[in-house]
């Protein structure tokens, strides 16, 4: 969202540089006084327009997501929570009994603590009785029945994945919440009756293609209704976040029926958000688009059922950054202008241009990660010069800090080499003068949290610890194979493999350790070698510093036995990570990107890695998913004609992770260019494979993307156009 513009209105008249001029709201020379306001949300604030046309910021404690207005209340979702006020004036807080988040922080060999309320997915009120609320975190769902002065944890789905989106509630006649996960699906629960438990509820939803899942459910909806008969009438709506789709829920048949489609041509994606059902539509948010469908339906000649598009609505909401310097995430309007009852609208970055200003420096950048070995001269990097002018590429990753721990380059800052080894360096300064010359953008590439040099420093004061047997941690993983005589493998001379009693005669257990060794992604003090690390490379020349292994350890059967010593009481992984980001963000002055598993940019989950895509946005510049084909389950999008699998993991992961982010940052994928031994690829890696992934991501959006190799062979790189030319 873009930050608000100092604009000062008085009764209707605006300060621009000290000179007065009209500011007339949309036309209108006045409103009713005694309607009720107008309020938008933006990131600074709440705002109203009174009847003057004079904006006035109403609360300033945070980011507001959402408008809620009930007989008593008027209430906030925000990212400080949930507030209320009686009289749009004074606020009061309303999260005792919500979890926390604990943001820590470390300033200059110092440390301190942020605790707010976690990320709030959505707060729904009961549509009967204002005093119930229901409001949800990632991966717990919670209850109110006294406006929020205290709230109860009701669970989740017994899944281990987090990934909750929408909350409703309503009496049917139980009362019963609602809930959707993002990988899932949608279920309820019924609190009040014997032995309460989540039940699934996914008949009618349109599934994600090879999977049996319902694709994401972005909102669901409840209206109280008054039947022809004079009866109150239950409603219940949902939408979905990855295909324009709007359904009804049909209780009795604990299914769900579809009301609505847009005409999406193809693999075109499309989202539906923030329903608004009023008494005789039901509005919503869409890309590009506010529309509302009437009910009962009414359809063409066709049979199709249409909707409305309310034009008022969009030239307000698009009138209001120009006029007034705002630009709002979300809107209540209560005058009778737009409808005879309140409309209440959030996710309006939906209806926002994909790029409010000119593309960001970041955006539109094509490249490869070229591995630093064959950067050393001009011999061995010549090759990379000549795929790169061939293919119209103008973006260069290039190890700074690889997988090993090693430093590729040699510091000016003696701190650093404290903390890692240099290894072979590359004279950094002659390879970015030259990178300037060709006018190459370059990203130097920082693994992060894997890293066996800083794990064994000062007796291991960095690692992630193993709680069992008290020293760094190693994941491994045990194998069970037949007996070999004493010494025939060599283990005696292999530190990887140790012979462990099968109790089985014929077999033994043989346990094999990962190559990798972790630091402990809590240290303030990991942080600050990383932000030194990233604060040089920027200095020297490079254009963009990238974060990969920006996670936890995800493998081993010994996995539970990792101990954290540098966490600190309240703190979760993604708390550990946003602390991270958010003290190198305060102190470098350069675009950020990092890398992230595909699964974490396909679905709105931080699961097993804390690399929850929502809660780091606000700290990066770019995120790099790595969607690689051979890393997904081999039948996932693999229908009909399986070869084009390639395009449609690309094309519906980027578009996914715009959505995700709700477009706050660039998405820049990282591309397999590289063939791995399982059965997709066997059947289908080639030249053909690495284009439709391009095509994919092109399609999606205006970010980039990377080839990958971790050799540097690109000869799978077929002749593609550049960007942009025929």
């Amino acid at each position: 969202m873009g930050r608000l513009k100092i604009l000062l209105i008085i009764g209707g008249w605006g300060v621009f540089g000290g000179a007065l001029a009209p500011v007339p709201l949309l036309g209108r020379t006045n409103f009713d006084k005694t309607a009720v306001p107008l309020l938008m949300g933006t990131e600074e604030g709440l705002y109203r327009i009174d009847w003057r046309g004079s904006v006035v910021r109403l609360w300033g404690g945070g980011a507001v997501r959402s408008i809620k207005r009930t007989r008593d209340y008027w209430a906030l979702l925000s990212d400080q929570g949930i507030t209320l006020s009686t009289d749009l004036q004074t606020w009061e807080d309303r999260n005792q009994g919500l979890p926390m988040k604990v943001i820590k922080v470390y300033d200059q060999g110092k440390k301190s603590f942020i605790r707010q309320v976690q990320d709030l997915k959505d707060f729904e009120i009961h549509p009967e009785n204002p005093d119930i609320m229901v409001c949800a975190v990632k991966d717990a769902v919670f209850l109110t029945r006294n406006a929020g002065k205290s709230w109860e944890n009701q669970g989740m789905p017994p899944y281990q994945t987090n990934g909750i989106k929408a909350v409703a509630l309503a009496n049917l006649p139980d009362l019963t919440i609602f809930l959707s996960h993002s990988v899932y699906g949608v279920y309820y629960l019924q609190p009040d009756l014997p032995k309460a438990r989540w039940i699934e509820l996914a008949q009618g939803l349109e599934t994600l293609e090879t999977t049996d899942n319902p694709d994401e459910v972005s909102d669901i909806a409840v209206v109280l209704k008054e039947s022809d008969l004079g009866q109150g009438v239950t409603r219940i709506f949902a939408a979905q976040t990855f295909r324009p789709r709007i359904y009804e829920l049909l209780w009795e048949e604990k299914a769900f029926r579809l009301l609505w489609k847009a005409a999406d041509p193809g693999d075109a994606l499309g989202t539906v958000d923030a329903l608004d059902p009023g008494r005789e539509t039901v509005r919503f948010v869409r890309d590009g688009s506010i529309d509302e469908l009437p009910y009962p339906q009414k359809t063409d000649a066709a049979g199709a059922v249409q909707s409305r598009r309310r034009e008022d609505i969009l030239k307000f909401l698009r009138e209001i950054p120009r006029t007034m310097g705002l630009t709002p995430s979300c809107i209540f309007l209560g005058e009778e202008r737009f409808a005879a009852e309140p409309i209440s609208l959030s996710e309006l970055w939906l209806i926002q241009p994909e790029q409010d200003t000119a593309d960001p420096p970041t955006a539109n950048r094509e490249g490869i990660y070229l591995p630093v070995n064959h950067a050393m001269s001009p011999q061995t990097l010549k090759p990379y010069m000549d795929l790169i002018s061939r293919q119209g590429l103008n973006l260069v990753v290039l190890d700074m800090k690889d997988d090993y721990g090693r430093l590729r380059f040699t510091p000016k800052n003696a701190a650093l080499t404290a903390k890692g080894r240099v290894f072979r360096p590359l004279d950094i300064d002659a390879f970015l003068g030259s990178m300037k010359e060709r006018k190459m953008y370059t990203v130097a590439r920082i693994v992060v949290f894997k890293d066996p040099e800083l794990a064994k420093k000062e007796g291991g004061k960095f690692a992630v610890w193993d709680a069992r047997n008290k020293g760094p941690w190693q994941g491994y993983y045990d194998s069970r194979q037949k007996k070999q005589p004493p010494g025939s493998r060599g283990e005696a001379d292999n530190p990887l493999i140790r012979i462990l009693p099968a109790g089985e005669p014929d077999y033994e257990i043989v346990r094999t350790y990962y190559d990798e060794h972790w630091v402990d992604p809590y240290s303030e003090e990991v942080w600050d070698y990383h932000r030194s690390l990233a604060q040089e490379l920027h200095e020297r020349g490079f254009d963009e510093i990238q974060f990969d292994y920006i996670r936890f350890p995800t493998d081993g059967a010994n996995l539970a036995d990792a101990q954290y010593r540098w966490k600190d009481p309240g703190m979760d992984m993604d708390s550990a990570l946003i602390s991270f980001l958010r003290h190198i963000r305060s102190q470098v002055d350069a675009p950020l990107s990092i890398d992230i598993y595909g699964a974490n940019g396909w679905y709105r989950t931080g699961s097993r890695t804390g690399q929850e895509v929502e809660l780091l946005v606000p700290y990066v510049d770019v995120i790099c998913p790595m969607y690689y084909p051979s890393h997904f389950e081999q039948h996932f999008l693999a229908q009909y004609p399986p070869e084009r699998r390639p395009y449609r993991i690309y094309y519906q992961g980027t578009q996914r992770a715009q959505r995700i982010s709700r477009r706050k940052v660039v998405i820049r994928p990282y591309v397999q260019a590289f063939y791995l031994n399982v059965s997709y690829d066997r059947t289908y890696y080639n030249q053909t494979y690495v284009r439709l992934e391009v095509e994919g991501v092109r399609a999606a959006g205006t970010g980039g993307l990377i080839y990958w190799n971790n050799l540097g062979r690109y000869d799978d790189i077929p002749p593609i156009p550049p960007r942009g030319l025929p």
